[in-house]
Parts: C-alpha cells; structure tokens; sequence
C-alpha cells in the first residue's frame, strides 16, 4: 500500500512547477501538479490532497485566493501554503495572521517567491505533523 503523503502542487508557472515536483518526489511525495485553478478544481472534484501548494496569481490575479476557499469548503482538514511574488511584484505585502485576514484568506502559510526549498519542505513537514 502506497502511504506517500498526496500534494497537489498548483502553478502557471511551469518552470516552478516541474521544479518543486521534482524535489518533493525526491522527497517521497505523491505529487500532483495543475497548471492553473481550472486544472486544480477538476482534480479536486475526485482527488483529495493531503496538503496543497498553490500559486496565487494564475488565470485570474485572485486565482489561488478562490481555489483555496474552494479546497477548504470542500476539505476543511487540507493544509495550504500559497506561493506568491506577489509582494514583488506589486510592493502589496499580506499574511495570514489577524482574525480578520484569516476569516477570508484560506492559506494556512504564505511564502514569497522565489521560494527556498529547504523553507518549504519545513512547512510542508510542519502543517502534516500537525494535521497527523
């Protein structure tokens, strides 16, 4: 029986995308990529994750924001961590860490663009560890 631990990676970026999947099959992980939120909500419709990495501008600029209240209506328990340049890109730096932005931001864990893979698989660890 295969107990991998499912990730589903989703990003529009295809260079960030091949990437963290390589790494995180390195790491025994089940990963599970999309290229966008259209790919992703067809994936979740049969398919639960046990974490999920999502880009937040993808098709849309509120893309990973929309895809992340849909996968925590859907599955509450799944960690998120958004991946995002966007504070790079716009100079608009949020998080998740007043009542307020958590009552509709759905990340559990922001981290900017370009991500270290080191800081990443301590989160991913982290918010499995939690969930276990």
């Amino acid at each position: 029986m295969n107990t991998a631990k499912k990730i589903l990676l989703v990003d529009d970026d295809i260079d960030f995308l091949v990437q963290i999947q390589t790494r995180l099959k390195a790491q025994q992980y089940d990963v599970i990529t999309a290229e966008g939120q259209q790919d992703a909500e067809k994936i979740l419709a049969e398919t639960k994750p046990d974490l999920a990495i999502l880009d937040l501008m993808m098709e849309q600029v509120d893309g990973g924001f929309a895809l992340a209240y849909h996968l925590k209506q859907k599955y509450p328990d799944v960690p998120i961590i958004l991946c995002t340049a966007v504070a790079s890109e716009t100079g608009i730096e949020f998080d998740a860490s007043t009542d307020e932005e958590r009552s509709w931001i759905k990340a559990d864990v922001f981290l900017p663009k370009p991500v270290r893979f080191e800081q990443l698989a301590r989160e991913i660890e982290r918010l499995l560890q939690d969930k276990a």
